[in-house]
């Protein structure tokens, strides 16, 4: 039997059209092919489609950058979006831009196993991180790095995250550790990190506390928050790409209430991207729904949001090597050099 006759429906607009296997297919076209079908699979095609749009408008991109994904090999990425200005400006976990920097000042993370005698590793100094695995000692050295810098710093000048971590750049590119921050810095792209105690950066503080009499240094995170808002002011029109939730997504979020409630005019993201594994039901913001933000005026209700429901770690290697296959160039992007006029005295 065969069915030759469609029912006429406004629910009706876009057939779904199921994945045909055949090689040789590109990642890009595979995802093209997946946007056409259905549940998370579809949702991981539009992130693409999504992101490519935003490349190709005069937007500024945000990237919200949580938990510890740079453990798991993910940080390269996050340097090629960089180099390639697929991203305008960061805004990260301590853990995101400190962990890095162990691998790229030559450091290991090993694959290990999520069944483990965890005192054991203790023991023997390896911290883990579910299924990798960290020399304690290698961790150190990276803490001691961090701590060397910030002995140089002016003990007088309140820093924002982004001030610090754009001289933290500086330094780390000029000895050759190729980090996030390093590569930020080389390319002009503000990182700020709201959280920075929360991470080997707080340590490292401390251990210059405990070394060196009178020590102090100061990250203004009213500062932070401050110059994110002037960002967001000054764009003409902005997009949001959200890797987890958590403090990085809702300050980025905020600088949409920031500009509202300074200059009484709307601002949301034009576009809106989120990779999670929360849900929505449990009422945080890792797995709040850009719905629930547009009651806030956060992302537009005529705008481009996406949510996907993935891993990261599967989610993010894909989304960006399909969108390597598709845009060479991006035609427009934001000049943010003005953000360090005063670090640059």
């Amino acid at each position: 039997m065969i069915i030759k006759e469609k029912r006429s429906t406004p629910f009706f607009r876009r057939r779904l059209e199921p994945i045909e296997v055949k090689t040789p297919k590109r990642i890009s076209e595979l995802l093209s092919e997946m946007a056409k079908t259905g549940f998370q699979g579809r949702k991981l095609g539009e992130v693409v489609e999504v992101w490519e749009e935003m490349l190709r408008d005069d937007v500024t991109i945000f990237f919200g950058y949580a938990g510890s994904m740079s453990t798991t090999g993910q940080w390269k990425i996050v340097n090629w979006l960089i180099e390639n200005r697929f991203i305008d400006v960061i805004v990260s976990t301590g853990a995101n831009i400190s962990e890095d920097i162990l691998e790229a000042m030559g450091g290991t993370y090993w694959q290990g196993h999520h069944l483990v005698d965890d005192y054991l590793l203790y023991q023997h100094k390896i911290d883990r991180f579910y299924d990798v695995f960290a020399d304690e000692y290698e961790y150190r050295e990276m803490e001691k790095l961090i701590a060397d810098f910030m002995r140089r710093l002016s003990p007088n000048r309140k820093y924002s995250s982004a001030e610090f971590l754009y001289l933290f750049g500086k330094e780390l590119s000029n000895i050759g550790v190729k980090s996030i921050v390093a590569t930020a810095y080389d390319n002009n792209v503000p990182v700020f990190c709201p959280a920075m105690v929360d991470s080997g950066y707080g340590i490292a503080y401390l251990l210059n506390r405990r070394a060196i009499e009178g020590f102090d240094i100061t990250i203004d995170q009213m500062r932070d928050f401050e110059q994110m808002v002037e960002i967001k002011r000054r764009a003409k029109d902005t997009g949001v790409i959200y890797i987890g939730g958590g403090v990085p997504k809702d300050f980025i979020q905020l600088t949409v209430i920031g500009v509202a409630l300074t200059e009484e005019r709307e601002s949301a993201h034009k576009y809106a991207i989120q990779i999670t594994t929360d849900a929505p039901h449990w009422g945080g913001l890792s797995g709040c729904t850009f719905e629930e933000a547009i009651s806030w005026g956060k992302e537009s209700r005529e705008g481009r949001n996406v949510q996907c429901y993935c891993d990261a770690t599967i989610a993010l290697p894909i989304v960006v090597h399909a969108l390597a296959e598709r845009v060479k160039t991006r035609r427009s992007k934001p000049d943010l050099t003005w953000l360090f006029d005063e670090v640059n005295r």
